[in-house]
């Protein structure tokens, strides 16, 4: 069995890995955050390097989403995302686990993506969220890592399954209750990520010793446009997709306006369901020796959306 100390256990992505890992004989022991302040950050209950000698593999997962609606202050980011990050892999480094797997995100190197996103882009993060993330990935690559361990950077793109609240789930109501999909004038394409490949992922380098270490992107096999999640939608509803192509200066003008009156549809929202987005995971593939990941986009989406029935 392999001992796995896990942060972020009670998110969407620890909660998914909880259910799946101890199927793939792997014991979890959940790591808390205190809410006790301290000078460099948060305080961890009960952790230090003699409590990690039974440990196999860390998988830091605790971090501060980023926020749509913008209201959270700029340092709690880096509190969070930075601070934490270099305080528990500090500990990793000393103590006798051998491998730290690090949740950062396609953020912390680009917000927009012209053609296809890949490893060996220049980090240019331009919000607070992936900027933290980038600076807690710079820290652990500054440090010198001691023979026999392995560091796991995972930029994953848009993670989506049962469970998560996020822009599909937005998106859903509107198919579901036959409200007209009015962005269909943005064509787009954009990579998601299925939380059961993200699963299959971390059990594969978490287990296997000869994987290498080092960045990797996380994203479902192809890309799909928005309106081709519309139409899956409307088809696992088994209703009509209805697609209005509205001019898109009329959209971004409503988009402006609901960031004033804060309503659903946001600049940031429309970004999210309209731009490009295209996110590479050939260097995961070829390093785990496999072709195809083992659930399509359009499958992955269709679990999702069917756990949007009964929520």
């Amino acid at each position: 069995m392999i001992n796995i100390l896990m942060s972020g256990s009670t998110g969407f992505v620890g909660r998914n890995l909880i259910k799946y890992l101890p199927s793939k004989q792997f014991n979890i022991y959940p790591l808390e955050r205190s809410d006790s302040k301290s000078a460099n950050g948060f305080k961890w209950h009960n952790l230090n390097a003699d409590s990690l000698s039974t440990i196999n593999t860390i998988i830091h997962l605790a971090g501060k989403a980023h926020d749509t609606k913008q209201t959270s202050a700029s340092q709690e980011y880096f509190e969070v995302n930075t601070e934490l990050t270099k305080k528990l892999f500090d500990l990793f480094l000393t103590g006798s686990s051998t491998t730290f797997i690090f949740m950062s995100s396609v953020k912390a190197v680009a917000d927009t993506v012209n053609s296809i996103l890949n490893e060996d882009v220049d980090p240019n993060p331009q919000t607070a969220y992936g900027k933290s993330k980038q600076k807690a990935e710079e820290y652990l690559l500054s440090q010198k890592l001691p023979e026999g361990k392995r560091l796991f950077i995972l930029r994953p793109c848009m993670i989506h399954g049962p469970g998560n609240k996020g822009n599909l789930n937005l998106l859903y109501n509107f198919v579901q209750k036959g409200i007209p999909y009015p962005l269909s004038a943005y064509k787009n394409e954009r990579s998601f990520l299925s939380v059961d490949n993200l699963n299959f992922i971390i059990a594969q380098i978490a287990g296997i010793p000869s994987i290498p270490g080092g960045i990797y992107n996380l994203a479902d096999d192809t890309p799909l446009s928005t309106n081709e999640v519309v139409n899956i939608i409307a088809k696992e509803n088994k209703i009509t997709p209805k697609l209005w192509r509205i001019n898109s200066r009329i959209i971004n003008f409503l988009a402006r306006t609901g960031d004033i009156l804060h309503l659903p549809l946001n600049t940031e929202r429309l970004k999210k369901l309209t731009e490009s987005y295209v996110v590479s995971n050939k260097k995961i593939k070829k390093i785990l020796n496999i072709t195809q990941l083992p659930f399509s986009a359009e499958d992955g989406l269709k679990l999702t959306i069917r756990s949007f029935h009964s929520s």
